[in-house]
């Protein structure tokens, strides 16, 4: 009976070894969780509800969420996707939902439910699942593993490393001779303070455009203004797709906010035919565009020289093309990041140059597979880093089930 072991009691350990189980159910499995509970991430993902993916169906689409592992995951995303997903769940009486902006949850509208699915699986199965049982090392002895913990030694045949972002696990990766891209965040809000913005918590406009001045990277999508300056899906997947390049920088750079994503020029002949078709109407009183908030609009008209009483037919143009400015190439100056809620992910892990990921398994070493975020993958908000650790840990099963 061939024993396997899966290091890490997350959302790809338990994917990766129900599915080996069930297709081969000869293994002997066993999970080792370092902390006291397992799932942790899948509890608190999507504010409790789990986003277990995203409803993206097309590999060569859902690629481009991911701003490391693109190239690599054409391949295991043509054997196991979305729509894989979704029967995956449904066959073990858990139909999922699509919501409006396309993320996807569980029908139920709680984590519990995949927690359910998969803790019932795993015991059904027979799979042993260890807590408080972290990993000290990982080796070979003569052709086999030996996995050692703070409790005792494990042998096995196969080892699985699926423990996700830590530095713990990072250290002994390069114990067993892979290469680690040094980590950094990914997925943040900036720190933004600027007087612009303040007492505007809350606040969002639906497409808005945010470049990082100096470089090429640019993302639309919603904007959200927080405490700590902006937010909201364009915002984050700009620090997804920026994290080495805002690494680099030290979290200090100007960003220049497009909140209408419409030309200069456009909203500069929306601004002049209001001053001819209503002079006498004063300008801060209500936005002429309706994403824009009148809160927001008021903080725009008087930031672009534009007192409370005047109205459109008082104002010159070189006033109308600053308000213009400003709604289109507003220069915003960011100082630091604050993680995004509870959807930590980090750039960095594994060096997927090291991989092979027709098995997801170690080009050093056989007999050695790494799955989920302790890899040199990640993806934008929405469901794409579950989608990961399920294709992942699918492919994985199928090479463990061999």
């Amino acid at each position: 009976m061939s024993k396997v072991i899966i290091i890490g009691g997350g959302a790809a350990g338990y994917f990766t070894a129900i599915n080996a189980k069930e297709n081969n159910p000869e293994l002997d499995i066993t999970i080792l969780e370092k902390g006291k509970d397992v799932l942790q991430k899948v509890k608190i993902s999507g504010g409790g509800r789990c986003n277990v993916t995203h409803a993206c169906f097309t590999p060569k689409e859902l690629i481009e969420f991911y701003p490391r592992g693109k190239k690599e995951l054409l391949g295991p995303f043509h054997q196991f996707m979305t729509g894989d997903t979704f029967e995956w769940f449904e066959n073990k009486g858990v139909p999922l939902k699509i919501e409006s902006d396309n993320r996807v949850f569980p029908e139920a509208n709680t984590s519990q439910a995949i927690i359910d699915c998969f803790q019932n699986a795993v015991d059904k199965l027979g799979i042993k699942v260890l807590t408080n049982c972290g990993v000290n090392s990982v080796y070979q002895q003569e052709k086999q593993w030996v996995v050692n913990t703070k409790n005792k030694d494990f042998i096995a045949d196969k080892v699985v490393v699926a423990a996700g972002s830590s530095k713990k696990v990072w250290e002994l990766c390069k114990t067993l001779d892979h290469k680690i891209i040094e980590p950094v965040p990914s997925l943040f809000t900036f720190n933004i303070n600027d007087k612009r913005l303040v007492d505007l918590l809350g606040i969002s406009v639906p497409n808005a455009t945010v470049n990082i001045v100096g470089t090429k990277l640019e993302a639309s999508g919603p904007l959200l203004i927080t405490h700590w300056g902006m937010s909201g899906p364009a915002v984050l997947k700009l620090s997804a797709f920026g994290a080495r390049i805002l690494a680099d920088k030290n979290y200090q750079y100007n960003v220049e906010v497009n909140w209408l994503s419409r030309s200069t020029g456009k909203v500069l002949n929306v601004l002049l035919n209001l001053k001819k078709k209503e002079p006498r109407k004063t300008v801060i009183l209500k936005s002429p565009f309706t994403e824009i908030s009148k809160r927001l609009w008021e903080r725009f008209v008087l930031f672009s020289g534009i007192s409370k009483n005047q109205n459109w037919a008082d104002l010159k143009n070189t006033q109308l093309e600053k308000l213009a400015t400003e709604l289109t190439k507003g220069i915003y100056n960011a100082n630091g990041r604050t993680t995004f809620k509870d959807e930590f992910v980090t750039a960095g892990g594994v060096d997927l140059k090291e991989i092979n990921f027709k098995r997801f398994e170690s080009k050093q070493h056989k007999n050695l597979f790494f799955v989920g975020e302790v890899l040199n993958i990640d993806a934008v908000t929405g469901g794409f880093n579950f989608q990961n650790a399920w294709t992942g840990g699918y492919i994985c099963a199928i090479a463990l089930a061999e």
